[in-house]
């Protein structure tokens, strides 16, 4: 029996965040090099895409590509980007058949020209989809991001457009590039390592972590129902005691 019939979809979470790690390991299993693992990669995206629309999931957050992931060998990092341009043309009928609107998050100028035309284009052709939004961070990191927010912050304080004393944590949230969207209340990694690897710093500080040794190529859409029962397991009490909530 599926682990999706045991899901309460009274308690789901608005929004998932996955590391997504494991494609290189993967593929050394197979005698095979990075490049195919990362191509392997892309069922497990599709799948945990599906499932988590089926389910209900408002938001899912793939961390996909790091700023720090252009230091790996330039014969990646152009395979990576080529594998980009054609995975998202290919999914993009997928994308409107489930009715997925497609979003990037992270420094997309930062990307080569023809995966960003196909990054853009492709957002807009899924614009309309109101489902489920799937937010690729591409050239993403937490400290780039945060980094960003606060030059916005700054460029208004002195052109007269906000006074210092507006600065709170919404003003925060609204220069994100999550702006506008729930915090992820679940954030799953795959592989076996424990670490948050520069992903979402300032959104994650009330997620529930999920650390699985999957690989994620081999990610399935049962993986990601026993990450959320696990989740639906944990109380979420937000710095108050157990007793105050049975009392609200």
């Amino acid at each position: 029996m599926s682990l999706k019939k045991k899901i309460n979809l009274k308690q789901l979470p608005k929004h998932i965040a996955i590391i997504m790690d494991g494609n290189g390991r993967w593929a050394q299993k197979q005698g095979r090099d990075r490049t195919f693992g990362h191509q392997s990669g892309v069922n497990a995206v599709r799948e945990a895409a599906e499932s988590a629309a089926e389910l209900g999931i408002e938001y899912l957050t793939l961390y996909a590509f790091s700023t720090e992931n252009w230091s790996r060998p330039k014969s990646e990092v152009d395979a990576l980007m080529s594998l980009l341009v054609n995975t998202i043309e290919k999914e993009t009928p997928t994308l409107n058949k489930n009715n997925i609107c497609l979003n990037a998050i992270g420094d997309i100028e930062s990307l080569p020209e023809e995966s960003r035309n196909q990054l853009l284009k492709t957002i807009e052709n899924t614009s309309e989809n109101d489902r489920m939004t799937l937010n690729l961070a591409l050239s993403y990191s937490a400290r780039w991001e945060l980094t960003e927010a606060v030059k916005l912050i700054v460029n208004k304080v002195n052109n007269g457009i906000l006074n210092i004393d507006q600065i709170d944590q919404e003003l925060i949230n609204d220069h994100l590039n999550t702006a506008g969207m729930p915090d992820p209340e679940l954030l799953i990694r795959t592989s076996g390592e424990y670490r948050i690897s520069n992903f979402l710093l300032w959104q994650i500080a009330y997620a529930e972590f999920y650390f699985t040794d999957t690989l994620w190529p081999d990610f399935t859409r049962e993986d990601l129902y026993k990450a959320i029962l696990n989740y639906q397991c944990r109380e979420r009490r937000f710095g108050k005691t157990s007793e105050q909530l049975l009392n609200v």
